[in-house]
């Protein structure tokens, strides 16, 4: 593995730390003794950069990338590839003609993000593995910093970056109130662990193969979101209204065509009530989840407590956000319920109870349907009242054996994309632990 480029510059080093050393808690066996504690100053320098706004790039063609720090905090991984990422091109002439030679990326180089609106993102970083022999710049509030000595092996300072060690110091040193900054100086005084060459390099291989088993993994459920995607297209017909456009149909089990599918409103196959307000009885040690639109919105991840059932749920509820910002993604939005005595409905949240159909199904037909979408007018919150819910056409199987088979069948792709969620969120617990554990 390659050790880090040299930079012919004579650079002030930014102070000596005392020579005592320390111990990482999780180490490889070949490896033992104490690690350096240094400077980042003392190992790199930084260079200019361009400050393009995004509407001064395209995707189309040109000589020159360039990344900008919004896709450091949204898209890239520790270790940059350019072959495997989008990166935009620089659009105008006049604006390559400003750009000095060494602001050009080498292969080693850290472009971090100097400005962010959070802590998490303040810092984030990136290390440049391989840019394929481009030309590619480092854009709109990054810092490129770039190596000056053969002391730090590729890879592996933007994996200690990631500790939580050099989060928080990156964290104390940002200023700002609605935006986060940082300076080079500050960044430069940085407190970074240097163990042997040979024990960065095992440190750098180790953790590149971690994310890219995350990125297999969020390949994988990309593919299967497309897949559901496509059979819910070819088994139901989303458009509420008009004739049947399904491409797809199952038979009965003794190989007959089920009845033909019928027009609906939502009132016919559900019962509606409304949720309750719950402010004033929110325990984080309560006995029951309150069912709010963060809640439905995260697909039950982000929850609040509460010792009263208020507004009990059943096994088999739908319930629906009612109510939410311009162009938001939880109008809506639905959660199927199933456990009893579980969950109490807060309020703008409307419970749907089927009458006679099966649930599993009828949220295939509702979910974000577009009847409901077309109330967010993008300015202003949208709140749907109970007859907009209600008058919601849906076009729909008679059989309730045919609602059961496509159900089972949809669900089925759907436990397989909540499994693969699992590990991807497994392996990212895995991988903060290593960078706990490797890092001082």
């Amino acid at each position: 593995m390659r050790t880090g480029t040299t930079h012919s510059k004579t650079v002030k080093r930014s102070a000596e730390l005392s020579p005592s050393k320390l111990f990482p808690k999780l180490r490889f066996k070949e490896f033992d003794g104490g690690v350096e504690e240094t400077f980042f100053g003392n190992h790199y320098t930084f260079h200019t950069t361009n400050s393009l706004s995004r509407d001064k790039l395209n995707g189309n063609k040109g000589e020159v990338r360039n990344i900008h720090y919004g896709d450091i905090h949204t898209k890239f991984q520790t270790h940059f590839y350019l072959t495997k990422e989008y990166v935009p091109f620089i659009n105008e002439e006049e604006d390559l003609a400003k750009i000095k030679e060494d602001s050009y990326c080498n292969v080693g180089d850290l472009i971090l993000a100097d400005a962010s609106e959070d802590y998490a993102g303040i810092g984030k970083s990136i290390e440049l593995i391989d840019i394929n022999n481009e030309k590619l710049l480092a854009g709109l509030h990054t810092f490129l910093a770039r190596p000056i000595s053969e002391s730090t092996a590729l890879g592996y300072i933007s994996c200690l970056l990631k500790s939580w060690k050099s989060r928080k110091q990156l964290m104390t040193i940002a200023q700002g109130t609605k935006v986060l900054s940082l300076s080079t100086g500050r960044v430069s005084k940085l407190k970074i662990n240097l163990p042997t060459l040979p024990e960065q390099q095992k440190i750098a291989s180790f953790l590149s193969a971690v994310d890219q088993k995350i990125q297999q993994l969020t390949k994988k459920k990309g593919l299967l979101l497309l897949y559901k995607k496509g059979a819910m297209q070819q088994l139901l017909h989303l458009a509420g209204s008009g004739q049947a456009n399904v491409q797809l149909r199952f038979s009965a089990e003794n190989g007959n065509s089920y009845p033909d599918w019928e027009n609906r409103i939502v009132g016919d196959v559900f019962h509606f009530s409304n949720g309750k307000t719950h402010e004033q009885s929110i325990d984080p040690a309560g006995d029951f989840i309150v069912v709010n639109s963060k809640f439905v919105s995260t697909e039950g991840r982000v929850r609040k407590q509460c010792n009263t059932q208020i507004s009990p749920l059943s096994k088999g509820d739908i319930v629906m956000v009612m109510s939410d910002v311009p162009n938001g993604k939880a109008l809506a939005k639905c959660y199927w319920i199933e456990k009893e005595n579980t969950y109490t409905l807060n309020q703008r949240i409307c419970c749907l109870k089927a009458k006679k159909y099966k649930s599993e199904f009828l949220i295939y037909l509702i979910q974000r349907n577009r009847y409901y979408l077309k109330f967010d007018a993008g300015a202003g919150q949208t709140n749907l009242k109970k007859e907009e819910v209600l008058n919601c056409p849906v076009f729909m199987p008679s059989s309730i054996e045919e609602q059961q088979k496509i159900a089972t069948y949809l669900k089925g792709i759907g436990n397989k994309i909540e499994e693969v969620i699992h590990q991807i969120n497994q392996t990212k617990t895995f991988k903060k632990g290593l960078l706990q554990q490797l890092f001082i």
